[in-house]
């Protein structure tokens, strides 16, 4: 009997796939070996030099397409009952949670040739059984390793969860948001909640409501809450790559910029450092200067010292920025909101924008496989056939993000048509949209009658 011919392009397909791994993965290589360290060992005990570089966008393209690929071919080949049970059955994300809470790799850190389970769990005070299990479940993903029976080591994975790392600290942000998710569809068919886009109508308020819990501001912490959001963000940095906006905007046409919602001023700080030519100024809620001033005399002295950086205080929901600065750059600040905050805080922006001023949007930006009607000819990478045009599991950080978001903040990270909406609502255009994998830059411009 003869295969039918949709077996055949089938196969095709699954070949196009091993080709795109196996060449995107050999790009990767080639990142790798650039700068003469090798391509980096799932079991090494040191972390790459290219590992927190801050201009990877060549291997996160690759790493992109890698991933993607990978994923699309195991649910083409893989039993779907298998891949979905694998999908609604991964805690990894609770045992990464135990070992970040317990310093597991802080404790490993100390012992390079391995330790025992026994003495690793008196050490973080848990029971042995138990850690072996985390650890256990941890190394199947190459995050710690076993080296003998009971014995383990870290990993460059299980490197990121320790204390002094900055990405480890968002896995601390996030360790609440799996109770908001495991209410999701309560909320969805809830009367007050399902069809609301309110930040107050957000899953995690309905989980604090179920729990006698009122009026929580989730922008109110203690100092060691705010302690580990900022070093949280800190790391969502280097998560999201959001550092290659440094190398892939042109910043030397640039004299003046304002950091909407700055913090600290983690970014503008290594942009003072990178672009000594550029003024800056940090904008966020009152109270935020005396930290901000600290981290800048500690990490910018120079620009403190020149007066090339001011720290003013306001609140983007309720006042304009400092007037007429070259560019206004707001990093994971929109996605927080709903569309009709999102549109106040760039309306906000917009009563003070001189006619060359721009906008710069540095978030992630979410891409259907289906073109959205009416999206423009913005140029934007798509990926090779047969794999889903928006890249599919490679783009799975930004889709775990916009739900992130959702459970939160009831924000959301948006589409093109959806950014085009709000921007258009406070007299804004998109001009031009900057490809950086892990988020998009994204420059605004005053609207043309």
């Amino acid at each position: 009997m003869q295969t039918p011919k949709m077996t055949d392009s089938n196969e095709l397909k699954v070949e196009a796939l091993l080709n795109i791994i196996t060449s995107s993965a050999r790009e990767a290589m080639k990142e790798y070996k650039k700068n003469g360290h090798g391509v980096p060992a799932v079991d090494s005990t040191t972390l790459h030099p290219l590992d927190l570089a801050m201009d990877t966008l060549a291997l996160r393209k690759a790493i992109r397409l890698l991933e993607g690929a990978c994923q699309q071919l195991t649910a083409v080949l893989a039993p779907p009952q298998h891949t979905i049970f694998d999908i609604a059955s991964d805690y990894t994300w609770a045992c990464v949670d135990v070992a970040v809470k317990a310093r597991l790799a802080d404790a490993l850190d100390q012992h390079p040739e391995g330790l025992s389970a026994d003495v690793l769990a008196d050490k973080v005070n848990l029971d042995k059984t138990n850690t072996i299990r985390v650890l256990r479940a941890l190394a199947l993903k190459g995050c710690f390793k076993e080296v003998e029976q009971g014995v383990f080591t870290n990993t460059r994975l299980s490197l990121i969860l320790k204390s002094t790392s900055n990405p480890g600290y968002m896995v601390q942000v996030h360790s609440d948001i799996p109770k908001f998710g495991a209410i999701l569809y309560d909320t969805m068919i809830d009367q007050e909640y399902a069809r609301s886009h309110e930040f107050d109508k957000s899953p995690r308020l309905f989980y604090l409501r179920k729990e006698g819990i009122v009026n929580s501001n989730p922008w109110e912490m203690d100092d060691e809450k705010r302690e580990i959001f900022l070093r949280g963000m800190a790391g969502l940095t280097d998560i999201m790559g959001s550092s290659a906006v440094l190398y892939h905007y042109p910043w030397d046409t640039v004299s003046s910029m304002v950091d909407v919602g700055s913090g600290i001023g983690a970014n503008s700080i290594l942009l003072a450092n990178m672009f000594p030519h550029l003024s800056i100024t940090n904008q966020d809620l009152l109270g935020f200067e005396e930290k901000a001033q600290i981290a800048w005399e500690k990490d910018a002295p120079e620009a403190v010292r020149d007066g090339r950086v001011e720290f003013v205080p306001f609140n983007f929901l309720e006042e304009s920025p400092v007037v007429g600065k070259d560019v206004y750059y707001l990093r994971h600040i929109l996605h927080d909101w709903p569309d009709s905050e999102s549109t106040t805080i760039l309306r906000n922006i917009r009563k003070v924008m001189g006619p060359n001023s721009r906008v710069l949007i540095n978030d992630c930006m979410l891409f259907h496989p289906v073109e959205e009607p009416g999206a423009g000819t913005i140029n934007i990478s798509k990926a090779p056939e047969p794999m889903l045009s928006n890249f599919g599991a490679g783009n799975h950080t930004a889709y775990q993000q916009d739900m992130a978001m959702w459970l939160v903040y009831n924000g959301k990270e948006r589409t093109m048509n959806e950014l085009k909406i709000i921007c258009a609502g406070a007299g804004l255009v998109i001009t031009k949209v900057y490809d950086l994998v892990g988020t998009m830059a994204i420059e605004l411009r005053i609207a043309q009658d």
